[in-house]
């Protein structure tokens, strides 16, 4: 890799690291249900597709920092700090790492297959693993916010991810044309180098 190379993937990491801070800033604000929606998992997408596995972490980890900075994770964070630190940070992070890894798994058979599938499993690891993060640091909270007679785990899967994932992927599923098409741009203007 070209100086010129290091230097615009870097500026380029830099555009999206920002991406990700300002759309989960503005997503704190939107709740739907107790939580608010993930809005930055479309740039994560796109940094893993172009500069790998290890830059969607990246931006997965920033996006995880940021919902703890935004005050989403407060709830849990009066129950256990560490673990709502590692629960909302690995989600991020594993979120943009699958992601990446599973466009580096489909990108020559077909680029923007590629592109559709791992939109879907970032939003599908992200809320995967915050379930098994309920379900090791949280129960006992959660059946007291379900309320005598309501199941946990019902009440994780209807009332805590069920609208908020199922617009997560809505949000990944119509903007992966456009993130299929900036891909495409930005493989383009790396090989143009």
């Amino acid at each position: 890799m070209t100086k010129n190379q290091k230097t615009r993937s870097l500026v380029m990491m830099g555009l999206l690291t920002a991406i990700v801070v300002v759309l989960q800033l503005v997503a704190s604000t939107i709740k739907i249900g107790p939580f608010s929606i993930t809005l930055a998992l479309v740039p994560i997408v796109v940094g893993a597709a172009l500069y790998g596995k290890w830059a969607g972490a990246w931006l997965g980890g920033v996006f995880g920092l940021m919902v703890l900075v935004s005050g989403d994770a407060a709830p849990f964070m009066a129950v256990s700090i560490p673990g709502t630190v590692l629960t909302v940070m690995l989600k991020g992070i594993l979120a943009g790492f699958v992601s990446g890894l599973v466009y580096d798994l489909l990108k020559k058979k077909n680029d923007t297959l590629a592109t559709y599938i791992s939109g879907i499993f970032t939003p599908i690891v992200n809320t995967g693993v915050f379930v098994l993060g309920c379900f090791a640091f949280f129960m006992p909270t959660i059946q007291s916010w379900a309320g005598e007679g309501t199941s946990a785990i019902k009440y994780i899967f209807i009332s805590m991810i069920g609208i908020n994932f199922l617009i997560e992927l809505a949000v990944n599923l119509i903007f992966s044309p456009s993130i299929a098409r900036i891909i495409k741009i930005g493989r383009r203007e790396k090989t143009n180098q």
